[in-house]
């Protein structure tokens, strides 16, 4: 069983695929699930999940913004309110959700999160492989951190594209993705992104905000 743990649709700010094109290339290129984790929202999950079957699960989730980084919901039903990383955990956590901190130790990102010891104690995975990440050290500095803390690594490929879609993401012998995670019972696989996908996706921010602006 084959998923792509991190993928945007147009219900991302960087993000243009239409949730049902996503399931539909995700199908193709032999993946048995995927998150969608838009940015501050939830909608692009809930759009997807109407596509799913017996045969393809989709995980709603979000990555939110916090004062001190990002951090993604799985398994969410109801946006998260809170911009505060304690209150983003707890709503998570309300929701029987699984708390995942993606990309952390990415310096070229102003939204990685850098956890500490202390955060280790209330998150349930890291992301240990990114497939935006320009530097492998900065996965490589995931990975450690979850396993000095015994915690769940996870992967995806923060798709914005959809050449993108499946180029990361996690095995499992087990049906239910859920417990999988919770009992780590996972293997990673993964490539990094081409940089010319870092180009369109700041290109295609820098046009949105030139439309919304005009």
């Amino acid at each position: 069983m084959k998923y792509d743990l991190h993928v945007h649709s147009k219900y991302s700010s960087d993000g243009i695929l239409d949730p049902e094109e996503i399931v539909k290339i995700a199908v193709k290129r032999g993946l048995n699930g995927i998150a969608i984790t838009d940015h501050n929202t939830i909608k692009g999950g809930l759009k997807a999940k109407k596509y799913e079957t017996e045969d393809f699960t989709v995980i709603v989730g979000s990555e939110i913004s916090t004062e001190r980084g990002e951090i993604i919901g799985f398994f969410l039903e109801e946006e998260i309110e809170s911009k505060d990383v304690q209150g983003v955990i707890s709503e998570i956590k309300a929701q029987d959700g699984i708390v995942v901190m993606p990309h952390p130790f990415d310096e070229l990102r102003h939204s990685a999160f850098h956890p500490t010891k202390e955060d280790a104690k209330f998150v349930d995975c890291i992301e240990g492989f990114n497939s935006r990440c320009v530097f492998q050290r900065y996965n490589n500095n995931a990975v450690e951190f979850a396993m000095k803390h015994n915690l769940t690594i996870t992967a995806g490929s923060d798709a914005h594209f959809a050449r993108e879609i499946g180029n990361a993401g996690i095995i499992t012998e087990t049906e239910d993705i859920r417990e999988s995670l919770i009992k780590n019972d996972i293997k990673i696989f993964g490539k990094r992104s081409s940089l010319v996908n870092h180009v369109g996706t700041k290109v295609l921010k820098l046009w949105r905000k030139t439309v919304r602006s005009g």
